[in-house]
């Protein structure tokens, strides 16, 4: 896959929506009844590129105050789903150890990531700052633990509601309409093409979370060295 490419064309369909004022919003994203909750294997970007998407997300704030905007701890790019969120999941109803050992082995001779993050693309429904691998690592990665999984019996629902090839983040979320549509997606065109740095990725989270993987309601179950 070319992943420029794919951003742009999801772009393409989301600038169109946009401008026609359609937004997909978020209905749960302040319901403390989502009991929805997953598991992920995930790997943040570095501080120095938290601190330039914050920078950014604190000027989209200052036109549409009301949206959700990723604190900083809670960026993140996704590596796989291993089991997606559901409602009632929790961690209790896996073995931890047990996935762990089997990542653990899938991961052994992975190395480092390095992942640059350039531009913004979109979907109706949210804000993703671009993720482009500089090596082939990521790719390898996703194929060992998606080899693993299918030989397992674990519980696990990897590629069921899309098979995973990006390296983006999503830093915003719609769960207002907004006040200035117009000037939001103006300023989002501005910002296609923003530089963010390059993040060395050398330690990965498997983690049980919520919809948002916020902060408050992850739960590390193991982490795992890259070499």
């Amino acid at each position: 896959m070319n992943l420029q490419d794919h951003y742009t064309h999801l772009w393409e369909q989301a600038a169109a929506e946009f401008a026609q004022g359609r937004y997909e919003l978020d209905l749960f994203i302040d319901s403390p009844a989502d009991t929805r909750r997953g598991v992920t294997l995930l790997a943040r970007p570095d501080s120095s590129v938290k601190k330039e998407i914050h920078g950014l997300l604190k000027e989209l704030a200052r036109l549409e105050p009301a949206q959700y905007y990723y604190p900083a701890p809670d960026i993140h790019l996704t590596v796989l789903s291993i089991i997606s969120c559901y409602p009632g999941f929790t961690a209790d109803l896996i073995e931890p150890q047990a996935y762990t050992d089997l990542l653990e082995e899938a991961l052994r001779d992975i190395p480092s990531l390095e992942i640059a993050y350039a531009g913004l693309t979109a979907s109706p429904s949210c804000v993703l700052v671009q993720g482009f691998p500089k090596n082939d690592a990521l790719e390898h990665l996703r194929e060992n633990v998606r080899k693993a999984f299918r030989a397992s019996k674990l519980q696990q629902s990897l590629d069921q509601r899309y098979t995973i090839s990006t390296a983006h983040s999503t830093v915003v979320r719609f769960r207002r309409p907004l006040a200035r549509p117009q000037a939001f997606l103006q300023q989002l065109k501005e910002c296609r093409k923003r530089v963010f740095g390059v993040s060395e990725i050398n330690t990965l989270e498997l983690v049980c979370h919520d919809w948002y993987q916020r902060k408050g309601t992850t739960q590390t179950l193991a982490t795992f060295d890259l070499k």
